[in-house]
C-alpha cells in the first residue's frame, strides 16, 4: 500500500501486491523482531495506567488510541442528535405546510435546520474522521504517540464541552436560527435575539479552539516524529490525506475564528461589524466565512478519500494506480481550495467580470479529483476485488461522490448558479458530497474495528447495513434533485413536488434506521466477536497491522525503522551495526533519555479540567449584551459562572504547566522539512502560522470595511499618534529584553535570566497601562466599541492584540518564577519558544500602529 510499510503476504507475483513487491510481509515484520518488548515499555506503563474498564481512565487518558475512541464515540452521539433533527425536518416536509400538517413552528423549524447543519458539519463529520486519525496516524508513522499528548486530550475535551455548550443553547430561549452559514445580518441580535443564539456562536468558537490545538499537534507529529526511513513520499495514503487536511484546517479554521470572534463581539459587546448600518457587513461575513467554508468541504472529504485509498488497496490486492499522481492531485486540491471561496458569491453585487474570472476555480479544482477517481477505478480493474463490508462502503462512497461532484460542477457556472442557488439542488449536491464522505468513513470504521477491539464484526450484518444504508441514502437525497425548485431552508413548497418530498422522508427514516444495524453489530462484536490476530486482512500493508490487535499502550516494541525498506524494530539503548545512530547515542544524556523513555506519561487530569473551565467561562459570557450582564439574579448567575470558569481555566492551565509529564521522544526519525528542530519549536511556528491568519482576518476586515466606507472619509479614532508611538517603543524594547533572557539562559546566568524576564514583564505592563490610559481618554470623549464601525474596528483589533500581550505576560510571570528556582539553565528551549511568540506579538503591532494611527 505504501512504499515502505510492512506487507502481509499475498500473491506470488509481486506486481499484484499493493506494495509492488518492495516490502516485507507483516508476519516477517512482526515475527522476526530484533528487539523484545521491554518491561518498562509495556508491563510497567500498563500496570500504572487505569484499565479500559475503568471510568477514571477515560477522564485522564492522553494516549492517542484512547482519544481516538473518545472522538469516534462522541461524534456518533452527535450523529444521532443531528439525525433526529433531520427526521423532524423531513416530517415537517411530508406535505406543503398547512395548519394540520405543521410539526414545527416557523422559528422552531429555522432553529432545527440551523442546528442540524451546524451539528453535522462541525460536531460530527470532522471529529468522526479525526477519531480514526488519532488512532491510526501515530501507528502508521511509527510513533509512540502524538507530539503533545496532553494537548491531544485537551482538544478532545474542548470538542466535547463545545458540543455540550451548543446543546445548552436550546434551553436559553432557543438556539441559533439563521442557517448553518450564519449569514449577516441574520447573525446579529436584531434578528436572532435569543441568548441561546449567542451561546451557539460561542460553542462554535470553542470548537475552533479545539481544532487549532489538534492541528498544531498533528502537524508537529507528522512532520517531526516519522520513523527512520519513512519519508513523506512513502507515507501511507491515509496519513497523507490527514496531513493535507490538517494543513487546510490550520488556516481555514483560523479565518473562521476571526469571523466568530468578530460576530461574538457584535452579539456580546455591541460592536457593529455586521449590523445593518455597516457599509460592508453582509459581504464581509461572506468573504470571511467562505474563505473557511469551501476548504471545509475538502477538510471533510479528504480523510474519507484516504480511507477509500487504503481500503481499495487492501481489498483489491493492488497498490493504488498512479500513487504519486494521486498524492500530487491531493496537494493541488488542498492548495486550490483557498481560491474557490468566491464561487459561493455569484449572486452578490461583486463585479460580473470578476465573478466570471472566478468561474475558472471550481472547474480547475475538479480536474485533480477526476484523476483520483480514475486512479481508484483503475485500481479496481487491475485487482481482484473482495466484497467485504469495508469495501462495499468505500465503493458506494465513490459512486455517490461522482454524482455529487458532477452536480457541483453545475454550480460553477454563473448562469446555472443563478438558477440553482438557494434551491434543493444545492441541498442534494451538498449531501451527496458530504454524506458521501461519511459513507467512506463508515467503511473505515468497519476496516479498523478489528484493530481497535481485537474482534471481528459480523460480516452478514455489515453487508445488510450497507444495503439498507445505500437504499436509504439514494431514496432520501436523489429525489431532491428532482424537487430542486423547493426553496432551501423553507418549510413550504409547491404541491406538485409533494411525492418527491415524501420519498425523501421515507428515505430519511430508512437511512437513519440503518445505523441501528451498525450499532448493534459493533456493540455485540466488541463484546463477543471472534478474536482476530494482528492482521485479519490478507493484503493490508500499513504499519498498524504489524502490531497486536488492539495495539499495546506504547504501540511498538522498540524503535520502528524503515532503513531497509520494510518495517523493523531496533533496540533503543544499544548501538546497532551499520552506522545507524540509536536513541541513546543521539541524545546528550543517555541517562536522561532512558528515564524519559521508561517513564512516558499517559495520564493527566488537567486537560479535562481546562475543558470544564472553558465551558463555564463561555456559558457565563453568553449572558452578555452590549458589554453588560442583565440585572437581577440571572445576570449575577451569568457573571458568577463566567468568573468561576475564568478562575478554573487559568488555574488548571497553571497546574498543567507545573505537572511532571514526559511525552514520547523519537530519535533519528524523518523530519523534513524541519530536520534538526525540536518539535516544541516546530509546534510554536505552526501555531504562529495560524495566528497570522487570525490577525489577517481582523486586519482584512478593517481594510475591507474602510474601503466600503470610503478610505478618505474614514476618520482615525485616535487623533493623537503619540500613545501608539510610545507603545511601539515599549514593545520593541521588550523584544530586546527577551533576547537578553535567552542569552542569559544559554550562558546559565540565573540573575540575568530573571532580570530580563522581569524587564519584559514590566515593559508589557507599561504597554497595557498606556493603552488603558488611551482607551479611557477615548471613552470620556464618547467613543467606545458600539459608537460606530470605525470605533468597533479600532477597539476590537487592538483589543485582540492586547489579549495576546496579556497571555504573554502570564507566561512571562510563569517563566520568571521558575527561572528564580533555577529552571531553563540546562535547557533554554522554553525561553526560546516564548521569545518566538513575543516577537510575533510585537511584529503584529508594527502593522497595527500605521493602520490605525497614521494612514
Amino acid at each position: 500500500m505504501t512504499d515502505s510499510a510492512p506487507g502481509s503476504g499475498g500473491r506470488d507475483d509481486p506486481a499484484h501486491r499493493p506494495d509492488g513487491g518492495q516490502q516485507a510481509d507483516a508476519s516477517t515484520a512482526a515475527g522476526e523482531l530484533t528487539v523484545p518488548a521491554r518491561k518498562s515499555d509495556y508491563e510497567e506503563a500498563a500496570s500504572e495506567f487505569p484499565s479500559m474498564g475503568s471510568i477514571r481512565r477515560w477522564f485522564v487518558t492522553t494516549n492517542h488510541k484512547d482519544v481516538g475512541i473518545l472522538y469516534i464515540v462522541t461524534s456518533l452521539f452527535f450523529l444521532v442528535l443531528g439525525g433526529v433533527l433531520a427526521w423532524l425536518l423531513r416530517i415537517q416536509l411530508w406535505a406543503p405546510r398547512t395548519p394540520t400538517t405543521t410539526v414545527l413552528e416557523p422559528l422552531a423549524y429555522n432553529q432545527a435546520v440551523s442546528a442540524h447543519g451546524l451539528i453535522m458539519v462541525f460536531w460530527f463529520l470532522s471529529p468522526f474522521a479525526f477519531g480514526f486519525a488519532n488512532y491510526v496516524v501515530p501507528l502508521q508513522i511509527g510513533a509512540k504517540d502524538l507530539a503533545f499528548p496532553r494537548l491531544n486530550a485537551l482538544s478532545y475535551w474542548l470538542y466535547l464541552f463545545s458540543g455540550i455548550l451548543f446543546g445548552v443553547s436550546f434551553f436559553q430561549g432557543g438556539t441559533f436560527a439563521g442557517g448553518w452559514t450564519m449569514y449577516a445580518p441574520l447573525n446579529v441580535p436584531t434578528f436572532t435575539p435569543d441568548v441561546g443564539a449567542s451561546t451557539a456562536v460561542l460553542a462554535l468558537t470553542l470548537f475552533v479552539a479545539s481544532v487549532t490545538v489538534s492541528s498544531v499537534n498533528f502537524l508537529t507529529s507528522m512532520h517531526t516524529m516519522r520513523a527512520e526511513g519513512l519519508t513523506l513520499r512513502k507515507l501511507p495514503l491515509f496519513t497523507w490525506s490527514i496531513l493535507l487536511t490538517v494543513w487546510m484546517m490550520l488556516f481555514a479554521f483560523a479565518a473562521l475564528l476571526a469571523a466568530l470572534i468578530i460576530l461574538s463581539s457584535d452579539r456580546l459587546l455591541g460592536t457593529t461589524y455586521f449590523a445593518l448600518e455597516s457599509p460592508a457587513g453582509s459581504m464581509l461575513w461572506a468573504h470571511l466565512f467562505w474563505f473557511f467554508g469551501h476548504p471545509e468541504v475538502y477538510i471533510v472529504f479528504f480523510p474519507a478519500l484516504g480511507v477509500m485509498a487504503e481500503v481499495f488497496q487492501t481489498f483489491t490486492g493492488r497498490r493504488i494506480v498512479g500513487r504519486k499522481w494521486f498524492i500530487a492531485a491531493m496537494v493541488l486540491v488542498a492548495l486550490q481550495s483557498f481560491v474557490v471561496w468566491m464561487h459561493h458569491m455569484f449572486l452578490t453585487t461583486i463585479n460580473l467580470q470578476i465573478k466570471t474570472l472566478f468561474m475558472i476555480t471550481p472547474i480547475g479544482i475538479s480536474l485533480p479529483f477526476d484523476l483520483m477517481v480514475f486512479a481508484l477505478i483503475y485500481t479496481m480493474l487491475k485487482g481482484k476485488i473482495r466484497f467485504t463490508t469495508p469495501f462495499l462502503f468505500v465503493f458506494g462512497a465513490l459512486l455517490l461522490f461522482i454524482i455529487g461532484g458532477i452536480t457541483g460542477v453545475f454550480l460553477g457556472a454563473i448562469v446555472l448558479d443563478y438558477e440553482f442557488r438557494g434551491t434543493y439542488w444545492v441541498v442534494a449536491h451538498f449531501h451527496y458530497v458530504m454524506v458521501g464522505g461519511v459513507t467512506a468513513l463508515v467503511g473505515g470504521l468497519y476496516y479498523w474495528f478489528p484493530k481497535m477491539t481485537g474482534r471481528m464484526y459480523d460480516e452478514f450484518l455489515g453487508k445488510l447495513h450497507f444495503g439498507v444504508y445505500f437504499v436509504g441514502f439514494n431514496l432520501l437525497y436523489f429525489p431532491l434533485f428532482v424537487a430542486w425548485e423547493t426553496p432551501r431552508r423553507v418549510f413550504d413548497y409547491s404541491a406538485g413536488l409533494q411525492v418527491w418530498h415524501q420519498l425523501a422522508t421515507v428515505g430519511a427514516f430508512v437511512l437513519g434506521l440503518s445505523f441501528l444495524i451498525m450499532f448493534y453489530n459493533l456493540t455485540k462484536s466488541a463484546l463477543s466477536g471472534d478474536p482476530v490476530g494482528d492482521n485479519p486482512w490478507e493484503y493490508a500493508t500499513t504499519a498498524e497491522w504489524a502490531v497486536p490487535s488492539p495495539p499495546p499502550l506504547e504501540n511498538f516494541p522498540g524503535l520502528p525503522t524503515y532503513r531497509d525498506g520494510s518495517l523493523g524494530f531496533r533496540e533503543e539503548s544499544t548501538a546497532t551495526d551499520g552506522g545507524v545512530a540509536t536513541a541513546e547515542a543521539a541524545t546528550p544524556s543517555a541517562a536522561h533519555h532512558d528515564e524519559r523513555e521508561e517513564h512516558v506519561s499517559h495520564a493527566s487530569f488537567w486537560p479535562f479540567v481546562v475543558g470544564a473551565g472553558t465551558f463555564l467561562l463561555f456559558l457565563g459570557l453568553s449572558g452578555l449584551r452590549d458589554a453588560s450582564f442583565p440585572e437581577g439574579i440571572l445576570g449575577s448567575a451569568y457573571l458568577g459562572t463566567a468568573a468561576l470558569g475564568g478562575v478554573v481555566t487559568l488555574g488548571s492551565l497553571v497546574f498543567m504547566g507545573l505537572e511532571p509529564f514526559h511525552g514520547p521522544a523519537l530519535a533519528d526519525g524523518e523530519a523534513w522539512p524541519f530536520d534538526g528542530l525540536e518539535y516544541g519549536k516546530v509546534g510554536m511556528w505552526i501555531f504562529l502560522a495560524s495566528d497570522v491568519v487570525l490577525f489577517g482576518g481582523f486586519i482584512g476586515a478593517y481594510v475591507f470595511t474602510r474601503v466600503a466606507f470610503g478610505w478618505t472619509l474614514w476618520e482615525p479614532i485616535p487623533e493623537n499618534p503619540v500613545p501608539g508611538l510610545v507603545n511601539t517603543y515599549l514593545l520593541l524594547t521588550s523584544s530586546f529584553t527577551v533576547v537578553l533572557a535567552l542569552v542569559a539562559a544559554e550562558k546559565r546566568n540565573r540573575p540575568g535570566l530573571v532580570a530580563s524576564l522581569v524587564a519584559t514583564f514590566l515593559l508589557g505592563v507599561g504597554f497595557l497601562g498606556n493603552k488603558a490610559i488611551e482607551w479611557n481618554h477615548l471613552f470620556h470623549e464618547g467613543l467606545w466599541l458600539s459608537s460606530n464601525v470605525r470605533a468597533s474596528t479600532f477597539f476590537l483589533t487592538t483589543g485582540l492584540h492586547a489579549a495576546h500581550v496579556i497571555v504573554g505576560l502570564v507566561v512571562t510571570l510563569y517563566l520568571a518564577a521558575r527561572a528564580w528556582r533555577g529552571a531553563y539553565l540546562e535547557d533554554s528551549s522554553s525561553v526560546e519558544y516564548f521569545g518566538l511568540y513575543w516577537h510575533f506579538v510585537d511584529i503584529v503591532w508594527l502593522f497595527l500602529f500605521p493602520l490605525f494611527y497614521i494612514l
